[in-house]
């Protein structure tokens, strides 16, 4: 047999057991609420090739790809046990298996790192919570889309209304539409109906009412069958307390602001402050895509290094509040054609940093130019550290922290010497750090931290909405404190 007919029996072996691997996803999804992750990233709903794609992909932050048949034992292992709603890392679970020298079964060890979620210690499968979307933008679109997926076993999260101003003339068609087709994401992953009589778009079997509102005070959700709603606000129409507490209607239990909240509104970084959050708060922002995109890196290095002080600056992608040719804008440069220029302008994410990190006494400043692509931008966040380090020393930190720590949901590492912005499109971390461009001399340390402002972000929302409503689950195997 020749090395190319070697070379193709192999990916159709591992075709057939990526192949076999899916109902047992599926089915642990469904009637369990175990979510299924390989290095932080979910193989729920994935294809053969995805799934694939994704064990390959551990060579980029691990140094080596993962093989599905190194990790089908562990999935078969899992399906032997009484696991209550959790999430399952199955790289972490064969990483950690590696380096276990006592000699045990995958089906023990699997056991003893995932006991937490087993028999009397699991968590109880609560009631779904109800979800409102005021606003259908870009973000309301894609958080749209993330909450149907994450509908899984009925559990969790179930999105019931959005809010909109009614337009003229097939105002839900295309809103529809607009959610089944995307230009930047791509197609909706299902089918999307919608009914017009009764006012609702149906996605994957999901009937959202849509409510026509221009005054949040008008509203009475209770007159739709919701209670106690989480209503995720993603308008920015109002930013404060007072703004913001006009959705505290009929039905609606908490309000989540997608923009820097003001006043004394807590803003929130999943990963980072999350469990600061008040049982009784009723209103939180998830600050800026910005603000979420350097914190969570601008923690790891705090706490490994020391920060001093610090610079980001951002490479922002274009986004709907700049015009597509020159024409008025109330703020300063925004009115210059977006696809056309590149526009010098403000960043509130260096001031929000104190707000997410009180304890950092670094000085963190600021600044950002939107240039002409529409999704992804890049962070340059340049730090005078409490010590000096090498680049090595910085990138294996980092890599360790994508991998294994508390924040490896919100850090990514990349080493591949081609990434350019659109490989980031659809990546659910806040921020990418991109190991080739990384410099550090000394005591100062500058990385470049990519990040998909729109589905990056809206998956941090989600993460934080999961939290307030107290479905987000346990990880497994824990990461390393």
């Amino acid at each position: 047999m020749t090395a190319t007919e070697d070379s193709f029996t192999n990916w159709k072996t591992r075709e057939e057991i990526a192949e076999s691997m899916i109902p047992i996803i599926g089915k642990l999804h469904r009637e369990r609420d175990v979510t299924v992750l390989l290095h932080s990233r979910s193989l729920v709903n994935k294809s053969v090739v995805s799934i694939l794609k994704t064990h390959r992909f551990a060579r980029q932050i691990a140094g080596e790809e993962l093989s599905v048949t190194e990790t089908l034992p562990f999935l078969h292992a899992l399906t032997a046990l009484d696991l209550g709603p959790s999430q399952i890392d199955l790289g972490m679970l064969a990483a950690t298996y590696r380096s276990d020298d006592r000699g045990l079964s995958v089906a023990d060890f699997t056991a003893e790192a995932v006991a937490g979620a087993t028999g009397a210690n699991k968590t109880e499968r609560r009631e779904s919570r109800d979800v409102v979307l005021y606003g259908f933008g870009r973000i309301g679109r894609l958080l749209t889309r993330l909450l149907i997926e994450k509908t899984g076993s009925g559990n969790g999260l179930r999105l019931r209304a959005i809010v909109v101003r009614q337009a003229a003339g097939q105002d839900l068609v295309k809103r529809a539409s607009l959610l089944r087709r995307d230009s930047i994401h791509g197609q909706f992953q299902g089918t999307i109906t919608v009914d017009e009589a009764n006012s609702r778009i149906i996605a994957n079997g999901n009937e959202i009412q849509v409510i026509y509102s221009d005054d949040p005070t008008t509203v009475d959700y209770t007159a739709y069958g919701i209670k106690d709603a989480i209503l995720i606000d993603n308008t920015g129409r109002w930013r404060d307390r007072e703004g913001l507490s006009k959705h505290l209607r009929p039905g609606i239990g908490k309000v989540v602001l997608t923009a820097p909240g003001k006043g004394d509104v807590p803003n929130i970084v999943h990963g980072v402050n999350h469990d600061t959050i008040k049982p009784d708060e009723q209103i939180i922002s998830c600050a800026s895509c910005t603000t979420n995109a350097i914190v969570p890196p601008l923690k790891a290095m705090a706490d490994e290094y020391g920060v001093l002080r610090g610079h980001v600056e951002t490479v922002h992608s274009f986004t709907n509040d700049q015009n597509l040719l020159d024409n008025y804008h109330n703020s300063d440069r925004r009115g210059r054609s977006a696809p056309l220029n590149m526009v010098i302008t403000e960043t509130g994410a260096a001031s929000a940093v104190t707000k997410a990190l009180p304890d950092l006494q670094a000085k963190i400043t600021g600044s950002s130019i939107r240039v002409p692509v529409p999704d992804v931008s890049i962070a340059i966040l340049n730090l005078q550290l409490g010590r000096a380090t090498s680049r090595q020393e910085v990138l294996d930190h980092l890599r360790d922290v994508s991998l294994t720590s508390p924040l490896r949901r919100q850090i990514d590492f990349i080493t591949a010497p081609d990434a350019v912005s659109s490989d980031f499109i659809g990546s659910r971390h806040a921020s990418i750090v991109d190991a080739g461009a990384t410099k550090v001399e000394g005591d100062n340390a500058i990385l470049y931290l990519w990040y998909d402002n729109e589905f990056g972000y809206s998956s941090q929302v989600i993460r934080v909405v999961q939290h307030v409503s107290g479905v987000e689950y346990p990880t497994y195997p824990a990461p390393a404190v």
